[in-house]
């Protein structure tokens, strides 16, 4: 799709240059009402508004790494991960991640600027379409209406308080809108007529169709607590959708499962043989430093918190209430070239594909060395574990870009939304409404695929490289019981991928979570307990930037507590 918005514009600005009366064309790169105005304007203005689903774009005001679509430095508020890197790199994430906020923080209006430009992609699109008179145009304006229902779900979701943006206001430049609470409402209208107008099923990979919205629109159901109909779409979306678990679970990070079954909408991420500015730029910082490939720059480093999740017991069953008794075992203060044996233990397989964990295989590269793939000293909070998600794989170069001074820029789709998302989600609201038997086929149905899956290997590769042991659950015996499963189960699946502080904020229960993190952590990670502060309330949403607050002219109003 980037390819196509890149050869559009290109045609486009030669049809301008080569008029002879060029002093009456705007400049190439700034196409005027009248060029626009047709079929192809259209088309070319929707992809532009797909392109922002990464945050990026030129002169965007902010760094690449605090706009980023993947929304990875939300894991550093949550119990996932910390920043990663020394202490002193990013700063201002530093004080994201030891919850000393203002609403001053560049990263907090990188993230709000980033959405309001998709936003306005979207009401540009939707605008044009409406002062059209000739044409059908009802497949781009579905596929607007979708983009903006995710931006505004994007904007709810983190900042709460938020503008409405239509695209009447886009028309007559009104942007300083007030902010007196939820837009829940127009952002299921978007999605809803997402659901109504969009086809089955797109020809082009990375469109959304009516199942993509159908989900989305469940989802959006999910955030407000309104189970039964969050159930009744999810539903729907399982049992009649085009979607499927991938047998492997490792194919939904490497290039074999970019638009595969499992795919529900994704960022679809590509790199070339440059720099890849079409590849992950957001996460560019995310790369073992030096690791096994020399990169940069050793930040989204995993917690032992999360690794502590994935023991189980002598049934393959996580340990609910228990699991952060122990600690697994690991390498901080040790150096690379100190002994080191891995863990013993019974762990869940999912961490070796989600962790890189001493003396395991790390994408193929070899076994992780510890400390000295580790940017960050000891002194420093990030501990000894490095991410692999976001890490392409030994081999394929189809995924990795790299920039002009040593950053990556990978080439691995995020899934925005991946089925077992959709799964885990249709349990939580069976779980809510006494459907404990859907509830536990759905977690069972992502638990067998992690017991099927292939497990990674020794340094010999004749055997698996770690005590590796995931049984579905027999039975759910209350509602309690199977509420904690699905909220577990939810973290072990998609850890590290942008989406546990939103669950964990919209159970209720951050500042006991948070706060008990904080504690454990700082039995591995000494000086964490140390430079963190208490996690309170008011951080459940994040201040309206002040930038934000200046440039409305008195319209935005801040949210409590800052």
């Amino acid at each position: 799709m980037k390819k196509k918005f890149i050869y559009c514009f290109t045609l486009l600005a030669l049809i301008i240059g080569c008029s002879d009366d060029f002093t009456d064309k705007p400049a190439v790169g700034a196409l005027s009402d009248a060029a626009l105005a047709n079929e192809q304007g259209v088309d070319l203005l929707l992809v532009g508004a797909y392109s922002a689903l990464d945050g990026i774009r030129n002169n965007q005001g902010a760094a690449d790494w605090t706009v980023s679509g993947d929304n990875w430095w939300f894991d550093v508020i949550a119990d996932d991960a910390h920043k990663g890197s020394t202490d002193g790199d990013q700063a201002d994430l530093f004080l994201i991640e030891t919850y000393d906020w203002t609403s001053a923080n560049p990263y907090f209006f990188g993230k709000w600027n980033g959405l309001f430009a998709g936003v306005n992609r979207a009401n540009a699109v939707i605008s044009l379409i409406a002062s059209l008179e000739d044409g059908d145009f009802s497949s781009q304006l579905a596929q607007a209406r979708f983009l903006r229902g995710h931006f505004n779900f994007e904007l709810q979701k983190i900042f709460g308080n938020v503008p409405y943006i239509s695209e009447e206001n886009f028309a007559a430049t009104e942007f300083n809108q007030p902010n007196p609470g939820a837009i829940w409402e127009q952002i299921e209208a978007d999605f809803q007529y997402a659901v109504d107008n969009l086809p089955a099923s797109q020809a082009d990979i990375g469109r959304p169709n009516s199942w993509t919205a159908k989900a989305f629109l469940g989802k959006a159901h999910l955030f407000q607590s309104d189970w039964g109909a969050a159930l009744s779409l999810l539903q729907d979306v399982i049992n009649n959708g085009p979607y499927a678990l991938n047998a492997e679970f490792l194919d939904n990070f490497s290039l074999a499962g970019d638009n595969s079954s499992e795919s529900v909408f994704a960022i679809q991420y590509t790199t070339d043989s440059g720099q890849s500015f079409n590849g992950n730029r957001g996460g560019t910082l995310n790369f073992p430093n030096p690791g096994p490939f020399g990169s940069c720059c050793g930040f989204y480093q995993p917690s032992q918190d999360l690794v502590n999740a994935y023991q189980v017991d002598a049934g393959g069953l996580p340990l609910l209430d228990t699991f952060n008794q122990n600690d697994v075992a690991n390498d901080y203060g040790v150096e690379s070239a100190d002994a080191f044996t891995p863990e013993a233990g019974l762990l869940d397989p999912r961490l070796d594909y989600t962790v890189g964990r001493r003396g395991i295989d790390y994408n193929n590269y070899g076994a992780m060395v510890g400390k000295d793939w580790i940017r960050a000293s000891f002194a420093d909070i990030s501990g000894p574990y490095l991410p692999k998600k976001n890490v392409y794989q030994a081999g394929e170069s189809g995924n990795q870009g790299t920039g002009a001074w040593g950053q990556q820029h990978s080439g691995i789709n995020y899934h925005i939304m991946r089925y077992a998302d959709v799964l885990l989600m249709a349990a939580e609201a069976a779980v809510e409404t006494g459907d404990l038997g859907t509830a536990l086929n759905y977690v069972n149905e992502v638990r067998n695929r992690a017991k099927n899956m292939t497990y990674v290997q020794n340094e010999a590769g004749d055997a698996n490289a770690a005590n590796y042991l995931v049984e579905p659950y027999a039975s759910f015996g209350d509602a309690d019981t199977a509420r904690k499963a699905v909220r577990f189960e939810r973290r072990l699946e998609l850890a590290m991928e942008g989406h546990r502080v939103f669950d964990l904020r919209r159970w209720g229960n951050t500042v006991e979570i948070l706060n008990a993190y904080v504690q454990s952590e700082a039995r591995t990670i000494e000086n964490f307990g140390q430079k963190a502060n208490s996690y309170s309330a008011n951080l459940d949403l994040l201040p309206i930037p002040l930038t934000a607050i200046d440039l409305s002219g008195g319209a935005l109003t801040q949210n409590p507590g800052f």
